[in-house]
C-alpha cells in the first residue's frame, strides 16, 4: 500500500530526502577520513618519530650521563638545536630559525625528502660546511640550493632543500624553519654560548625485537633524575592518534549540523506532504484502515526516502573523503591511504535513517487523528491542530539522540550535554527571531504600501509560509560562516593588540652579559628606543615544602604535577610589578632578614597547590636558593615582553649565569631587516624576533585552518539551500493555485515575478541577518570570557555573507517558481486538476 500509494508523490518524496544527503555525506566523509588517519597513523608510526626512542634535555649533562646516553640502542644520532637568526648573503633575506646540528644516520624510518636527494649524503659526509634548508625558509627569503646560509661566524652551501622531515608537519616548517648543518661545525659557530637556550636530544635505533617501552620503564627514574625526557614510537602515535581523533570528532559534530538541518526540511517537507495526503488517508478510514495504519503507510515511505537519501550521502561522503587529504595536508604528519570505511558508510546510513525517521514522525503523528468525516469537510485544522503529547516523546527522543551522538564523538557527557544544549539554544533563538517576524509583519503591515510588497510580505505569514523553516536552516548556516570569520579577526587582533600603541615589536634574546651594552648602543644607532632590558636566570625546582620529586611520586595523595620538578625555570628579578602584571595575593617579590620572597603566576600557583608562606627550593644551576612563596600575579601573557612564572626580589641572582632580553620597536619592515643584519654581524649568537612576521604567520596558519572548517561549514550552507530548493519545490503546489489566480485577475509576469524575488529576498536577508546577529552575540562572549580583547567586529564579511546568502536564496527561489511564469494560467490549472 505504502509503495502504490507512494507513486504519485515520488518526485516530492525525493526532495526531501535529498534535504539529507549532504549531512549524511559530510558525516561519512570526516569520519572514513579519521578511520583512514588513524590507520594511517598506526601503519606509519615509526615515521612519526623517526627513531624508536628520543632522549632530550635543555642542559648540558654531566660526563657520566654523557658515557651512558652513548651505550644506549643499537645505533644513535645526536642533534643540538637552537633558534638563531640565519641569513643569505646573496639576498640579504634574514630570518629566525632553528638551527639543528646533527650527526648520525637519523631518520631510520621514514624517508627524509631533500632536493637533489644527493644534499643528503654531502650533509652525513660532514667533512665540508654544508646545510640542508627547509622549502619554506628559502622560498621566504628568496634562495636555493647552491647559494650559501650563514650561521653565526660560518656560512655554509646548501647541499639541499628540505620538502619533509619525519615526525614533522608542513605547518611546522611554516612556523619554525629548520637547518641543519654538520655537528662537527657547532661550536665553530660561535653561537654556543654560557646561557644560550640550546637543547640537546639523542635519537636511537634498537633491534627489531626490542621491546622499547619496557626497557624505557627500567630506565625512566633515571631519566627523571637527570631531567631527561624521553619519548617513544608508541607514547607518539598514542598522542598524534588523540589530537588528531579530537580534530575528526569536532568535525563530525560540525557534518552532525548539516545533517540536522536537513532533518528540518525533511519536517518541514513531509508536512506539507501529509497536509495534501489528508483527504487519501481520509479515504483509507472510510473504507476500514486505522488511523495507527494511515500513519505506517506514510512513516514506510518517509523511512524508505530517508533510507535511500542516507545510502546517497553515504556514497557521496566516500567520495570526498578522497580529497581531505589534501585539505588537511599542511597539518598532517603521515601520508593517508584512503580506502572505504565500511563502518564509517554503516554508522552513517544508520545516523541518517533514524534521525531522519525521528523528525518526519512529528508531522506524520498528525495523520492518527484524521477522521473519515474528512471526506465530507476540507477544515483541516479543526481536527488536526489539537495537541498530541507523543509529539513531545518524539522531541525527547530527538535531544536524547543527539545528545547520544555527541557524547560518542567526545566520551565526554559534559561536552555532549553542552553541545546539545548549545543547539538547542542556537535553533531556539533563530526559531523565536522566525515566530517574532511573523508577528511583526502581521501586527504591523504597511496597508499603504504598493500592492506588490503587500503581497510579497503577505505571504510570509500566510498558511503554508516558509519563514520559520528557511530562518532557521539559512540562518544556521549563515551563524556557521560568520562565527568563523569573527573568530579568525579575534585571534589576530588578539596579537595585533600587543603591537599597538608605543608597544615592543621586536624582541632580542640571548644576549650574553658582556654584549648587552653593545646591543643597546647597536639599538640606539639604529635610532630605536630600548623599551625593556630583563635579566634571565635559568634554574630547576629542587623540592617543595622539603618534597622532592622522588617523594611525589611515591606519595599518590600528593596532588603536585611531575613537571613541577622536571621542567627547566627561566625566571628574572626585581622588586616591582610591570605593566602586564597585577598583584593577586600576598605581595611584589621582597627580602626580609634574609630570607628571599618569591612571587609566583596565580594559576601556576594554583596547579602546585600552593599557599602563601610554602618553601621552593631551587638549583640555580647547582647553587641551590631556599624561598618562601610571598605572592601571586595576574600575568597578561598576551603582551609581547618576557613574563615569567617565577619572579625573585633584586639582590639575589645578579651574580649567577644568565642572559639578557632586550626589547624596542621597529617603524618599518626595513628598519626591521636593517637591525638583524647589523646583529647577525656583530652578534651571531644574539636572536631576534620580529612580531610583524609573527602575524604574518598566524594569519597564514589561521588562513589554513579557517579553510579546514569553512570547507567543513560549507555543507551547512549547502544543505540549508538545499532544504530552501526542496521547501520552495514543495511549496509551489501549494501556492501555484494563488499565483494562476493572480495571473487570471490581471497580474502580468513581472509583478509576479517581483512578488516572488521580494519575498525571497526578504527570506534570505532576515535568515542571513538572524544568524549573524547570534553569531555577533556568540563571538562577543568569546572576546568578553575567553581570548580577554575588547570586541571590534569587522564589517565586510558579514556585508559579504548576509549579500551571498540573499542573492542565492532569490535565485534558487525565482528558478524554482519560473513555471507560474512562463505558461499560461489555464495550462497550470489543467496540469495540477
Amino acid at each position: 500500500m505504502a509503495w502504490r500509494d507512494s507513486r504519485r508523490s515520488r518526485q516530492r518524496l525525493f526532495l526531501f530526502m535529498s534535504a539529507i544527503v549532504l549531512g549524511i555525506a559530510a558525516l561519512v566523509a570526516i569520519n572514513s577520513f579519521g578511520d583512514n588517519l588513524a590507520r594511517s597513523i598506526d601503519e606509519q608510526s615509526r615515521e612519526l618519530l623517526g627513531a624508536d626512542l628520543t632522549l632530550s634535555w635543555n642542559r648540558p649533562p654531566s660526563k657520566k650521563t654523557q658515557q651512558w646516553l652513548r651505550t644506549i640502542g643499537q645505533d644513535r644520532s645526536y642533534e643540538v638545536s637552537f633558534p638563531s637568526l640565519v641569513s643569505i648573503p646573496r639576498t640579504g633575506g634574514i630570518r629566525l630559525a632553528q638551527v639543528k646540528g646533527l650527526t648520525g644516520n637519523f631518520p631510520y624510518y621514514g624517508d627524509w625528502e631533500v632536493t637533489p636527494a644527493a644534499g643528503i649524503q654531502a650533509f652525513r659526509k660532514a667533512n665540508e660546511r654544508v646545510a640542508l634548508v627547509d622549502d619554506a625558509l628559502l622560498v621566504q627569503l628568496g634562495a636555493q640550493p647552491g647559494d650559501s646560509v650563514k650561521v653565526g661566524n660560518l656560512s655554509f652551501r646548501i647541499a639541499g632543500r628540505v620538502m619533509k622531515t619525519p615526525g614533522q608537519a608542513a605547518i611546522t616548517s611554516t612556523v619554525a624553519p629548520t637547518v641543519f648543518i654538520p655537528n662537527t661545525f657547532m661550536n665553530q659557530t660561535g653561537l654556543l654560548q654560557r646561557g644560550s637556550r640550546v637543547n640537546y636530544r639523542y635519537y636511537y635505533q634498537f633491534p627489531p625485537s626490542t621491546d622499547v617501552s619496557a626497557y624505557v620503564k627500567t630506565i625512566s627514574a633515571r631519566l627523571d633524575k637527570e631531567g631527561i625526557n624521553y619519548d617513544t614510537i608508541a607514547e607518539r602515535q598514542r598522542q598524534t592518534g588523540r589530537a588528531f581523533a579530537d580534530l575528526t570528532q569536532y568535525l563530525s559534530l560540525v557534518a552532525f549540523v548539516a545533517l540536522l538541518l536537513g532533518c528540518v526540511g525533511v519536517a518541514s517537507a513531509v508536512q506539507l506532504y501529509v497536509k495534501e495526503k489528508v483527504a487519501s488517508v481520509a479515504i483509507l478510514r472510510t473504507l476500514g484502515a486505522s488511523g495507527r495504519q494511515g500513519l505506517q503507510i506514510y512513516l514506510i515511505q518517509t523511512a524508505l526516502m530517508g533510507l535511500i537519501g542516507a545510502v546517497i550521502g553515504a556514497i557521496v561522503g566516500s567520495v570526498v573523503q578522497l580529497v581531505l587529504p589534501q585539505i588537511f595536508g599542511n597539518f598532517l604528519p603521515v601520508e593517508v591511504d584512503t580506502v572505504v570505511s565500511w563502518s564509517a558508510v554503516l554508522a552513517g546510513v544508520g545516523t541518517g535513517l533514524l534521525i531522519s525517521v525521528l523528525f518526519a514522525l512529528l508531522p506524520l503523528l498528525a495523520i492518527r487523528n484524521v477522521s473519515p468525516l474528512r471526506t465530507l469537510r476540507t477544515s483541516y485544522e479543526d481536527d488536526l491542530s489539537g495537541r498530541d503529547p507523543l509529539r513531545w516523546l518524539v522531541y525527547g527522543l530527538i535531544l536524547l539522540f543527539i545528545m547520544g551522538f555527541s557524547y560518542l564523538q567526545t566520551q565526554e557527557w559534559k561536552l555532549a550535554i553542552g553541545f546539545t544544549v548549545g543547539l538547542a539554544v542556537a535553533f531556539g533563538v533563530l526559531t523565536a527571531l522566525g515566530l517574532a517576524l511573523i508577528w511583526l509583519v502581521r501586527r504591523f503591515f504597511p496597508v499603504s504600501w504598493s500592492y506588490v510588497w503587500r503581497q510579497s510580505l503577505a505571504n510570509l505569514y500566510r498558511p503554508n509560509n516558509q519563514t520559520l523553516i528557511l530562518v532557521t536552516a539559512i540562518g544556521l548556516g549563515a551563524f556557521l560562516i560568520a562565527t568563523l570569520s569573527l573568530t579568525q579577526g579575534l585571534l589576530l587582533s588578539r596579537v595585533e593588540l600587543s603591537a599597538s600603541g608605543n608597544q615592543p615589536n621586536m624582541v632580542l634574546f640571548d644576549i650574553q652579559n658582556e654584549q648587552l651594552a653593545g646591543v643597546q648602543s647597536l639599538v640606539k644607532q639604529q635610532k630605536l628606543p630600548v623599551l625593556q632590558e630583563v635579566p634571565v636566570v635559568t634554574m630547576r625546582l629542587n623540592d617543595i615544602n622539603g618534597r622532592t620529586a622522588e617523594t611525589v611520586r611515591k606519595d599518590t595523595s600528593i596532588k603536585i604535577p611531575d613537571w613541577a620538578f622536571t621542567r627547566e625555570y627561566r625566571v628574572t628579578y626585581r622588586d616591582t610589578l610591570i605593566s602586564s602584571e597585577r598583584l593577586g595575593t600576598g605581595k611584589a617579590p621582597y627580602q626580609d632578614n634574609g630570607a628571599v620572597y618569591v612571587s609566583l603566576e596565580k594559576p601556576y600557583f594554583d596547579r602546585l597547590k600552593l599557599k602563601l608562606g610554602d618553601t621552593l627550593n631551587f638549583n640555580v644551576q647547582g647553587a641551590p636558593i631556599q624561598t618562601i612563596v610571598g605572592g601571586t600575579r595576574e600575568v597578561d601573557w598576551n603582551r609581547v615582553q618576557p613574563n615569567f612564572l617565577v619572579v625573585f626580589p633584586a639582590g639575589v641572582l645578579e651574580k649567577a649565569p644568565q642572559f639578557h632580553v632586550v626589547m624596542t620597536r621597529v617603524p618599518n619592515n626595513e628598519t626591521s631587516a636593517a637591525l638583524q643584519r647589523r646583529l647577525v654581524a656583530q652578534f651571531p649568537n644574539v636572536s631576534a624576533i620580529d612580531l610583524g612576521l609573527v602575524l604574518k604567520t598566524i594569519d597564514e596558519i589561521l588562513d589554513q585552518i579557517s579553510f579546514v572548517i569553512r570547507f567543513m561549514a560549507l555543507f551547512s550552507i549547502l544543505t540549508g539551500l538545499l532544504v530552501l530548493g526542496s521547501s520552495v519545490v514543495i511549496s509551489k503546489y501549494q501556492r501555484l493555485r494563488e499565483s494562476v489566480l493572480l495571473r487570471t485577475l490581471g497580474a502580468n509576469r513581472n509583478q509576479i515575478l517581483l512578488i516572488t524575488a521580494l519575498e525571497y529576498g526578504l527570506l534570505g536577508l532576515l535568515a542571513a541577518l538572524s544568524g549573524i546577529l547570534l553569531s555577533l552575540f556568540g563571538t562577543w562572549a568569546l572576546a568578553q570570557y575567553v581570548f580577554e580583547v575588547p570586541f571590534r567586529p569587522t564589517t565586510l564579511p558579514l556585508v559579504i555573507v548576509a549579500g551571498v546568502v540573499t542573492l542565492l536564496t532569490v535565485a534558487i527561489g525565482v528558478f524554482n517558481s519560473r513555471e507560474v511564469l512562463v505558461r499560461p494560467p489555464l495550462d497550470v490549472l489543467r496540469s495540477e486538476g
